[in-house]
């Protein structure tokens, strides 16, 4: 049996009520992504804190699933109407094969080796060494599965510093996925803190999910106390709004790394921390940089 795939190319403004309608015409499935994926302008969505994004895409694409024998021009007309759009959608279809979509979706992800003793496995997979340590994390709404430079480079930085006892905080949390490393590097007073109560849920499941004790907060509560270690693995215009709060979480003789941060943004991301403490680079991967240092 095959299905019917409509892709119709809108903006930012319409994407959500093109996305509602076609949910209400009998769609199957509906999804929302980047026009432009895969080319250079490709725009990322985190919400991490500090950041002032409207929400979708400019250029967006809004992909239905439907029952085959459906009328894609008709439903788009339809849809178009109801959602506001004052021009015709310009849109595409095509035929999909019958497949196991659970199957086909977990077969994307594989485990994640980011050292010699330290893995990424998604809950499907049983983990490649047994003897090593293993991060329970399935890709979801939350940004961080540990495919990303910047979260590796961030990852590997714990490994070399979490001590047992350590305190650590991680700022713009994600999938929690840097907060739960730390706890099962040794740490045992272990925060995360995040923009989107969505991350903030998501990190508490993965946490329970992975056997660490860490706490989770909203942004919008106010985050107390000073750590041994904070890591920031967000962006780099929030990393420079954020620096005075940032900092002050992080206790003297600290450590704090920063990452999400382009090759060429380093020399401003080390002006805005200056008056802080010094950054230097510690590491780096596919034009992606993760920032270090200590605070005196």
């Amino acid at each position: 049996m095959a299905w019917l795939s409509l892709s119709i190319q809108t903006d930012c403004l319409h994407a959500e009520a093109l996305a509602d309608a076609l949910l209400e015409e009998g769609a199957l499935a509906v999804s929302i992504e980047d026009a432009d994926a895969g080319t250079a302008d490709e725009t990322p969505q985190f919400g991490e804190p500090g950041s002032i994004t409207r929400p979708g895409w400019e250029r967006s694409r809004v992909v239905a699933l439907l029952k085959p024998d459906t009328d894609g021009a008709r439903l788009v007309n339809v849809c178009a109407e109801r959602a506001g759009l004052e021009e015709a959608a310009t849109f595409s279809q095509e035929e999909v094969a019958e497949q196991d979509w659970v199957q086909v979706t977990q077969a994307q992800f594989e485990p994640i080796r980011i050292s010699g003793r330290l893995w990424i496995v998604p809950s499907w997979h049983d983990a490649p060494d047994p003897e090593a340590i293993v991060l329970v994390l399935d890709p979801g709404m939350a940004f961080g599965t540990g495919s990303h430079p910047t979260t590796r480079l961030c990852l590997e930085w714990l490994e070399g510093c979490v001590m047992p006892a350590s305190s650590v905080l991680d700022y713009g949390c994600g999938s929690g996925i840097l907060a739960i490393a730390a706890g099962r590097l040794g740490a045992n007073d272990v925060v995360g803190v995040d923009i989107d109560p969505q991350a903030v849920l998501a990190s508490v499941s993965n946490a329970e999910r992975n056997g660490v004790a860490v706490r989770f907060q909203d942004s919008e509560h106010d985050l107390q106390g000073q750590f041994d270690i904070v890591v920031a693995n967000i962006l780099a215009n929030p990393l420079k709004v954020l620096a005075p709060a940032i900092c002050g979480h992080v206790r003297r003789g600290g450590r704090l790394a920063l990452s999400g941060i382009l090759a060429e943004q380093t020399e401003q991301l080390v002006a805005a921390y200056a008056p802080y403490l010094v950054l230097r680079v510690a590491d780096t991967r596919d034009g992606w940089v993760c920032l270090a240092g200590v605070k005196d």
